[in-house]
């Protein structure tokens, strides 16, 4: 293929809820454009972007997949992104790699959760968007109803470009009110060729209707078009595509087309005008990147090939065999296959072997990419998501991929001693590949734990891990890291002594314990006069009692936030030494810890929920479920609803995000962060009590 300027370059995400299209219109539009020898498709397993043995099994995407198609002179860069919640992480890094978005609503399903979040992520990242309604030859396909709905559900800017002739199995063309022609496909069409014909006379009311709404909409975004407009002038075709173009990048307009990826009519219409209004590498506003090892400096990035190479790599994807492909965007200058770079973001540099563009699970090499353009590369040692490439002379770290936090946490267990360096080590790859799931050691519990945006999300990264490293990881319901503490002030004594025939052991130690304010920790004091017990052996009673404490004396947690008074105690001149007073220490600690009327501390976390009001009781109703204290109410920033604040114990939010978007239908959303330890009530801990007791005694039968 040849090589393509920025300007010639389109780089557009395809988004939308799940099961709306998407994969199917990728792979129809690369195989209209002659990329892709095969027309796919998502139930046989075939489809371009979804190549992965999960993707096949299951019949939809998981991860960002990339193809190109060429036509009318530009490179258009197809980014397919995952359409279930799940797997959102992918889809906001195919936003983040793009200039626009190409939004894909189900002729029959309308608009969804998936639908509107999308929406919302491309505005929020000011990029222009076109919908599309797909799927148009399905049974009650319905582009009317489809179109009411964007209008009341996303924006009220939303306007047709495109009217589809018949719908459902009657589907055999569209209008273009650019060009006011109808196009008729050739029955059983391979390549969604068609004939371009005039409106025929029972749609022209109907085109008629829907030309007048769009040379209005696009005329009331631009004040010289307007007035020509009520002057009754015609509106010329390059006029209103330039209008809608510049309408388009303010976010003024959103134009829709409609289409059928299986039949492929349609297809052909939509990379024209994506050519024709989704604006090029070249076209969109600097990025700001940093300079200078703190960061403090700025600089603009523009797709210009004149200026020093810059990309950010927005996705890696291990494959056997080969390793890890990291796939990038070049924002600035151009590259050349075999060229040294530098990850400004781990200070190494890295060799571009093997230069390619994706299509599919395929790589096609190029000897260069310009500014602009999507690439990938295998086999780079010590690059990853979101790190900067740039060169050693000019070193810039470009503006990170916001990912969102995980959501969901299970402990993974390997299933042997043998295998457990392996799982961590695949874990960890898989992190890389995927930064919406991690991987936590947790040393309260002695657990990891791998989190990720929801069930599916984590079953599916464990199958990964199955096929790709070898080694399975059973998930559990993961341990709660409790504390406990003491309430009240007690003294007493810790004394060892042991005689087995020759030297014996002897430590005798009294202590005065005491609570401390909440996070103090704490606190060793040496109060010994007269040398009751000589100074180089107080630390070891010291590190007795911090011994003991790490395991607590009513469920194994440890016990923190309290003061202890080393006050007295004798030794024997021979029979005494470090480790007899450390023992002691551990005496003194479980004599006095237990008579100091010790409490369970749970932690708490902050949640900020944020749901559609119709939904706003069923929320709060089920925080208090969940012994959650809410802290206040707040209508949303993006006048999407209502943001709850509320604190609520880590036990009871297992699964919460799957909780939360039964109850909501999957239209809220939440942030957690730790909030700090509280007493438990007093049923709760006795249960949590009673749980340790019976674990300790399995444990014990065991031995």
């Amino acid at each position: 293929m040849r090589e393509y300027g920025s300007r010639e370059i389109r780089n557009v995400a395809v988004v939308g809820h799940g099961a709306s299209g998407k994969t199917s219109l990728v792979d129809a539009m690369v195989y209209a454009a002659g990329a892709s020898r095969r027309h796919g498709a998502v139930k046989d397993g075939t489809a371009l972007t979804d190549f992965t043995p999960e993707e096949a099994e299951r019949g939809f995407s998981i991860s960002l997949g990339c193809a190109y198609a060429e036509w009318e002179g530009c490179k258009i860069n197809l980014l397919d992104t995952p359409g279930y919640l799940d797997f959102q992480g992918d889809a906001i890094a195919g936003l983040a790699a793009a200039d626009g978005a190409l939004v894909v609503v189900g002729a029959t399903t309308g608009v969804e959760v998936g639908t509107e979040k999308m929406f919302r992520e491309a505005l929020r990242r000011d990029d222009p968007v076109l919908f599309v309604v797909s799927m148009m030859d399905k049974e009650h396909a319905d582009f009317d109803g489809i179109y009411r709905q964007i209008k009341t559900r996303l924006t009220p800017k939303v306007v047709p470009v495109e009217v589809p002739l018949g719908e459902g199995a009657d589907f055999r063309g569209v209008m273009n009110l650019f060009t006011k022609k109808a196009y008729l496909y050739r029955q059983g069409t391979k390549s969604g060729e068609y004939e371009e014909v005039d409106i025929p006379a029972e749609a022209q009311p109907r085109f008629d209707q829907y030309r007048e709404e769009l040379i209005e909409a696009i005329s009331a975004t631009d004040d010289a078009l307007l007035e020509r407009y009520l002057e009754g002038a015609e509106i010329g075709r390059d006029e209103a595509i330039a209008g809608m173009k510049e309408a388009m990048k303010r976010e003024d307009l959103f134009p829709l087309f409609c289409v059928s990826s299986d039949s492929m009519i349609g297809v052909r219409a939509l990379l024209t005008e994506i050519a024709q209004l989704m604006p090029s590498a070249w076209e969109m506003e600097e990025l700001h990147a940093f300079t200078g090892a703190e960061g403090h400096a700025t600089v603009e990035i523009h797709a210009d090939d004149d200026k020093p190479f810059a990309a950010l790599v927005f996705k890696t994807h291990a494959e056997p065999h080969v390793g890890d492909v990291s796939y990038f965007r070049v924002l600035q200058g151009s590259v050349a296959n075999g060229q040294e770079v530098f990850n400004a973001t781990r200070d190494v540099a890295e060799k571009l072997n093997h230069l390619a563009i994706p299509c599919g699970r395929d790589r096609v090499e190029v000897p260069r990419l310009h500014a602009g353009d999507i690439g990938c590369v295998a086999k780079l040692r010590n690059t990853h998501t979101n790190d900067t490439l740039s060169t050693r002379e000019h070193p810039v770290r470009l503006p990170q991929i916001r990912f969102p936090d995980p959501l969901v946490h299970f402990a993974v267990h390997a299933p042997s001693r043998d295998t457990e360096e392996k799982l961590q080590a695949g874990l960890h790859r898989l992190h890389d590949e995927d930064p919406t799931f991690t991987v936590q050691y947790v040393p309260e519990t002695h657990e990891t734990v791998v989190a990720g945006m929801g069930e599916r999300h984590l079953e599916i990264t464990m199958a990964r891990l199955k096929r790709k490293f070898s080694v399975t990881g059973e998930l559990t319901r993961p341990k709660i890291a409790y504390r406990e503490t003491v309430t009240a002030n007690e003294k007493g004594q810790g004394r060892h002594k042991k005689q087995t025939g020759g030297k014996g052991q002897f430590g005798d130690c009294w202590i005065r314990m005491s609570p401390l304010p909440r996070g103090e920790g704490y606190l060793f004091e040496d109060k010994i006069v007269g040398g009751a017990i000589p100074s180089k052996y107080i630390p070891a009673v010291d590190r007795g009692i911090q011994e003991a404490s790490a395991r607590g004396v009513l469920a194994g947690a440890p016990l923190v936030d309290f003061r202890v008074e080393l006050y007295d105690g004798s030794y024997h001149s021979v029979d005494s030494s470090e480790q007899a007073f450390k023992m002691a220490g551990i005496l003194a600690f479980r004599a006095v810890a237990s008579k100091c009327r010790p409490v369970l501390l749970e932690p708490l976390d902050l949640l900020e929920i944020t749901t559609p009001d119709q939904y706003l009781g069923d929320v709060m109703g089920d925080l208090s479920g969940r012994r959650g204290q809410i802290l206040g109410t707040d209508s949303s920033g993006d006048g999407h609803g209502t943001t709850v604040r509320a604190v609520v114990p880590q036990a009871e939010l297992h699964l919460y995000a799957t909780n939360l978007s039964s109850l909501t239908h999957g239209h809220a959303t939440y942030a957690r962060r730790f909030h700090g330890y509280e007493q438990m009530p007093h049923d709760a801990a006795q249960k949590v009590i009673a749980d340790h007791a019976k674990e300790r005694e399995e444990a014990l039968a065991e031995v």
